[in-house]
C-alpha cells in the first residue's frame, strides 16, 4: 500500500471537515541565536473529518506537537489557514478539548474539582454531577475526593481525560497522552479512548511517536518528515475493522502489512532525526 492522498471520512465534498489546515508554516526565531530563524512545519495541510480519528507519526522533534498548538488556537501560524467546520479559526478554538501529554491537573484540587474546572469556568449548570459522571464513565467513580498525588499515573490520565472529555468538545486534540505509560495500562486507557469515541464520534487528531498505536486506534495515519521543515509525506487509510482492541489489532495479517507500508515511509525519516539529534 502506498501513500495517497485521501478525503477525510465522514466529510463530503459538500461539507467542511471538522478541521483543516490549509498551507500553515510555523518559523520561528532560534533560541540559540535568535538572528536567525527556524521553520518548525512548512506548507502542511491536513484535514480531519467528523467523526474521524486521525493520527500523526513522525520523527522526534518533527513538529507534531506544533500542529497540534496550531489547531488549537494556542499558535498562530507565520502563513496558512485553519478553519473550524468551515470557519477561519480566530484565537482560541473553542470547539476543541485538549488533552497534554504532561501533567494538567492541578494538584490542589481533588479528581472531581480537576474534572468539574472546566464546567465552572464556563458557568455550567450542576457542575460536581456532570463531572462526577465523566468520572464513573472513566472508571474514577469512587476516587472523587483523591487528589492528583494519591492517584497512580494511569489514573491521573483517566482524570486527565475526564476533564477534556466532560466539556463535550466537538474535536478533541491529544499530544502523546500515554506515552508515560507502562505497556498494560496504556492498552487499557487506548481501549478506553476508543470506545468513548465510538459512542460520541467526535473530530480526533492525535499526536504520537507510536506508530502501533497510531495504526491501531485510527481511521487515518498522516507521516511527517523530519525537521526542520517538517511536511506531510505519506496519509494511510487503516481500514482495520472496528470495534478494535488495541492488543488484539496488532497480531492481525492486515495490521502488520499497514505496519510494514507505513515504516517503509517513515523509517529513513525517523534516522535522519535521530542523527540530527545525535549533531546537537
Amino acid at each position: 500500500m502506498g501513500a495517497s492522498i485521501l478525503t477525510p471520512a465522514g466529510s463530503t465534498a459538500a461539507s467542511s471537515p471538522a478541521l483543516s489546515l490549509a498551507g500553515v508554516t510555523c518559523t520561528f526565531a532560534d533560541k540559540a541565536d535568535p538572528g536567525r530563524r527556524y521553520t518548525a512545519v512548512r506548507d502542511v495541510t491536513l484535514a480531519v473529518g467528523a467523526g474521524e480519528f486521525v493520527s500523526v507519526v513522525g520523527p522526534t522533534g518533527c513538529g507534531k506537537s506544533t500542529l497540534l498548538n496550531v489547531a488549537a488556537g494556542l499558535l498562530a501560524p507565520s502563513s496558512g489557514r485553519i478553519e473550524v467546520f468551515g470557519t477561519p479559526l480566530a484565537g482560541i478554538n473553542r470547539r476543541a478539548g485538549y488533552m497534554f501529554q504532561t501533567e494538567s491537573l492541578m494538584p490542589w484540587r481533588t479528581a472531581l474539582q480537576n474534572v468539574a474546572a472546566g464546567l465552572e469556568f464556563r458557568g455550567s449548570a450542576e457542575p460536581d454531577e456532570q463531572a462526577h459522571a465523566w468520572l464513573k464513565r472513566v472508571g474514577l467513580g469512587g476516587f472523587a475526593d483523591r487528589y492528583p498525588h494519591q492517584l497512580s499515573g494511569g489514573m491521573r490520565k483517566r482524570v486527565s481525560l475526564a476533564q477534556t472529555l466532560v466539556l463535550d468538545p466537538d474535536i478533541i486534540l491529544m499530544d502523546e497522552p500515554f506515552s508515560a505509560l507502562d505497556v498494560q495500562t496504556r492498552q487499557l486507557m487506548e481501549n478506553e479512548v476508543l470506545a468513548i469515541w465510538a459512542e460520541k464520534k467526535k473530530a480526533v487528531l492525535f499526536i504520537t511517536h507510536d506508530l502501533d498505536e497510531a495504526i491501531a486506534m485510527s481511521d487515518r495515519v498522516v507521516c511527517l518528515s523530519a525537521g526542520p521543515a517538517s511536511h506531510p509525506i505519506g496519509e494511510f487509510a487503516i481500514d482495520l475493522p472496528r470495534p478494535r482492541d488495541v492488543a488484539e489489532v496488532r497480531a492481525t495479517p492486515r495490521f502488520v502489512e499497514l505496519h510494514q507500508a507505513i515504516w517503509s515511509v517513515l523509517r529513513e525519516e525517523v534516522l535522519a532525526g535521530y542523527r540530527q539529534q545525535l549533531a546537537a
